[in-house]
């Protein structure tokens, strides 16, 4: 794993973007990484992948004081984050299951 966690999600979340696009033409989903945690004081780094025509969101959250644990919320646009959130070990995520996630949640 990369010494950069967000650096490595991105790269996951390009590669899985990608495959979306060439294999699902009506899911363009929409990637973001959001400094706004940072910002407040909260020492996390926050991906959303978005898709506008079913308006739902992905959001993953990579933590400071949860090193090598991903958090991640299946919600919809317009819903504020929640405290609900999902956890995995990061090193279980990799661009297919992102892909899988984008494929079942927005397709």
């Amino acid at each position: 794993m990369s010494e950069d966690p967000l650096k490595t999600l991105s790269d996951m979340a390009s590669d899985a973007h990608a495959r979306i696009q060439a294999a699902h033409e009506h899911i363009n989903p929409v990637v973001e990484v959001r400094r706004g945690m940072r910002d407040t004081g909260i020492p996390a780094d926050v991906m959303t992948i978005d898709c506008l025509r079913t308006r739902r969101r992905i959001t993953l959250i990579l933590h400071d004081e949860q090193p090598g644990v991903l958090l991640y919320q299946f919600i919809t646009i317009e819903e504020e984050v929640g405290n609900d959130f999902q956890s995995m070990a990061f090193s279980q995520m990799d661009a297919h299951k992102l892909f899988q996630w984008i494929e079942g949640y927005f397709g």
